[in-house]
């Protein structure tokens, strides 16, 4: 089994990354959690312009895909650059509504998704409650326990969140039913694994960032005339956090070639823990200018907790994991 990009989805991981270097993500992240959301909707459209946002959509509605590998690639860049606003919950809508089979609501949705034209937000059982960045979402898409696809209206209860570019809210009640039974669950079911494969993308981008940045710093910071980078413990650190991002690089081309509930659940325990370790390792070789909003590095330290939690808790994939090997 082949776990490295090809030549032309490595070309594409390129062109994102040279789009977002440009973009200067860190000034669209801070007007994101300020509320401004133009900055972000502009980016989106263009990072949609690559047929990013068309992956998870068909063909037959304006799509390229379904190509969850090629998705995973791009979502690994976003979460590198920090990228805001509901991309995951948006991709699972798209598969969402590929998946029910009812042409009406993938004639209505999905080309203003594949297109970047509209924003897409979306609650599911066994995901978080809260719909993220709700106010910024053209479409509000919930699914009940019970089956029940809705439009949800706007509103809804806003909470507070570690990361101040993700803001989330509780769906509000009501809203237009789009559809209901056995084959929206099933939908739901398979969309949850979407996105539980994509923030274990994001995660691992993120990682990354917190990495190479955290080495740049090591190499600049001197303590006793002497680049901290070179004391043994700094460097056991480093390699440490590498490690535990490379052990989860392969389990998410697995779970991207497979889409298997199992694989998915442990690229998404195994990122997402990674990505976390090195959101510890890089404020604590910051010290106390980690802590600081004004550094760019604190726009990934908030970030690497909550993905790390979001659309499945390392409980809840562990859970999973061993599920599937039971059967």
């Amino acid at each position: 089994m082949r776990f490295l990009p090809t030549g032309e989805q490595a070309d594409f991981a390129r062109t994102l990354r040279s789009l977002l270097a440009a973009a200067k993500v860190p000034s669209v992240v801070r007007a994101w959690a300020a509320g401004d959301h133009a900055p972000g909707r502009e980016l989106w459209s263009r990072l949609a312009g690559t047929g990013l946002a068309a992956l998870a959509v068909p063909e037959a509605h304006d799509g390229l895909g379904p190509l969850p590998v090629e998705l995973a690639l791009g979502f690994v860049e976003l979460g590198r650059a920090g990228v805001p606003g509901p991309v995951v919950e948006g991709a699972a809508a798209c598969v969402l509504l590929a998946r029910l089979g009812d042409e009406a609501l993938a004639k209505r949705f999905l080309p203003g998704l594949a297109s970047g034209a509209a924003l897409a937000t979306l609650t599911l059982p066994g995901g978080s409650p809260y719909a993220l960045d709700a106010d910024a979402a053209t479409h509000r898409f919930t699914v009940s326990a019970a089956g029940e696809l809705r439009l949800a209206p706007g509103g809804g209860e806003a909470l507070a969140s570690l990361d101040p570019a993700r803001a989330l809210s509780a769906p509000a009640a009501g809203g237009e039913l789009l559809a209901a039974g056995p084959a929206v669950t099933a939908a739901a079911r398979e969309a949850l694994h979407w996105a539980r494969l994509l923030t274990a993308a994001q995660c691992l981008g993120v990682g990354e960032a917190l990495l190479g940045r955290t080495v740049e710093y090591a190499k600049q910071r001197t303590q006793f005339g002497t680049p901290i980078g070179a004391f043994q413990a700094v460097k056991h650190r480093l390699a440490d956090t590498l490690l535990g991002l490379e052990f989860a690089r392969p389990l998410l081309w697995a779970a991207a070639l497979s889409l298997e509930p199992g694989e998915v659940a442990a690229a998404k325990l195994t990122a997402g823990e990674a990505a976390y370790a090195a959101a510890l390792t890089a404020l604590q070789l910051h010290g106390a200018v980690g802590y600081t909003q004004e550094l760019d590095l604190s726009l990934w330290l908030r970030k690497a907790r909550p993905l790390r939690d979001a659309w499945g808790t390392p409980s809840a994939c562990r859970a999973q994991v061993l599920r599937s090997r039971e059967r």
